[in-house]
């Protein structure tokens, strides 16, 4: 008996889907009791050894479909073809996990549907803890769930998809980060790493080279329960080897001519690693980045970015002229503003921008660190 492997068993789950799908199974269904079958396998703390999961793993997916068709009514025609499959034997080789990636960031879902699909189907997370993680009731993820894979019916597994959203999803997938228990950031990385494995699309390696550069930081990010800036963290904390494999990605992507979005914001995240302290950052490069960013398409977000990034290279001023090209109502803005007015000397104003950038956060954390810099510069604009 062997402790059972929870990554093992997700990643087969793909793979898993397909195989049932091509067996006859709707994607619902087939989705369904490899669900169960994950569950059922997880709740028991032991395992007798296999040598193949992936087979064993069809086998009881399988077994759980067919309870499934017989508890749903008398048998129909359709249940007697597809109980003459057979529960044990080979398993077909063809992959059907880039389908599936398709198809639960189709164009027909909500981001947060995708999401939360991707996360069961792809990822092979339990329902339970995808609602930990979004800090809902379980019952509520499941309709969500749900709802997503009814408004999937009928859309074959095989059919072409947009490999853009599939990334879109998986980078606001990232961006979830940790909360609830459970490390989405990391299950983002290890389907982008599968997704990776399955396409040779230079704009995969670089979301994947993205994600492993900012996942390095991690560590460092949040100290003693407190948010730490980028300037202030100890880069000892970072993850040497994350950040090592983050870069040999991103320049073999680069290398083939064939530059993206995600490629040039890991460019951005490779200048800031490969910098030994905050004062050694390349702020010039990281300006030219930006501005092949924004040949991708002109965001008020990445604009925002280049403005920090200006003020760091030509000086606060710069910065605060280049900021003027953003909405206040842009995350983070008045936050910016405050940091550029502070480079500037505008102690004062830099005060009352952290607080109003503090009422504005969205999570606890930034909204604490943010109050203390405003509390930092009161006592010395009070003097004045």
């Amino acid at each position: 008996m062997t402790p059972v492997d929870a990554t093992a068993l997700r990643r087969a789950i793909p793979e898993v889907v397909g195989i049932l799908v091509r067996r006859g199974a709707d994607f619902a269904s087939a989705e369904d009791a490899v669900q169960t079958a994950l569950v059922r396998t997880l709740e028991r703390p032991l395992l007798e050894e296999v040598r193949d999961i992936r087979a064993w793993l069809v086998t009881v997916a399988w077994r759980a479909f067919l309870d499934q068709m017989r508890s749903e009514a008398a048998r129909t025609a359709r249940e007697e073809r597809l109980a003459r499959e057979p529960e044990v034997g080979p398993v077909p080789q063809r992959d059907d996990t880039l389908g599936l990636y398709f198809l639960c960031t189709h164009p027909i879902l909500t981001s947060t549907s995708a999401i939360a699909l991707t996360l069961r189907a792809v990822a092979g997370l339990t329902t339970r803890q995808i609602a930990d993680a979004f800090l809902v009731p379980e019952a509520t993820m499941a309709q969500r769930i749900s709802r997503a894979k009814q408004r999937l019916a009928g859309i074959p597994l095989d059919q072409p998809g947009d490999l853009s959203r599939v990334l879109r999803v998986l980078y606001l997938l990232f961006n979830e980060g940790y909360s609830g228990g459970v490390d989405i950031a990391s299950e983002a990385v290890r389907v982008t790493r599968q997704l990776a494995a399955l396409t040779d699309e230079p704009e995969v390696a670089g979301l994947l080279a993205l994600m492993l550069l900012h996942h390095a930081r991690q560590p460092a990010r949040v100290v003693g329960g407190r948010l730490i800036p980028l300037s202030e963290q100890d880069r000892a904390l970072w993850d040497v080897d994350a950040n090592t494999e983050g870069v040999a990605i991103l320049q073999s992507a680069l290398a083939r001519d064939r530059l993206g979005q995600y490629q040039a914001q890991a460019a951005i995240a490779a200048l800031h690693a490969d910098a030994a302290t905050a004062a050694e950052t390349d702020w010039v490069q990281i300006v030219e980045w930006y501005d092949e960013l924004l040949a991708f398409g002109d965001s008020p977000v990445i604009r925002l970015g280049r403005a920090v990034a200006i003020g760091e290279a030509d000086g606060p001023h710069a910065g605060l002229a280049a900021l003027e090209l953003v909405g206040d109502d842009v995350p983070r803005y008045h936050a910016a503003l405050a940091y550029l007015h502070e480079r500037a000397g505008e102690v004062h104003a830099a005060a009352a921008e952290y607080a109003d950038a503090a009422r504005r956060a969205t999570s606890v954390l930034e909204q604490q660190h943010l109050l203390r810099q405003a509390e930092r510069l009161r006592p010395s604009h009070d003097l004045d």
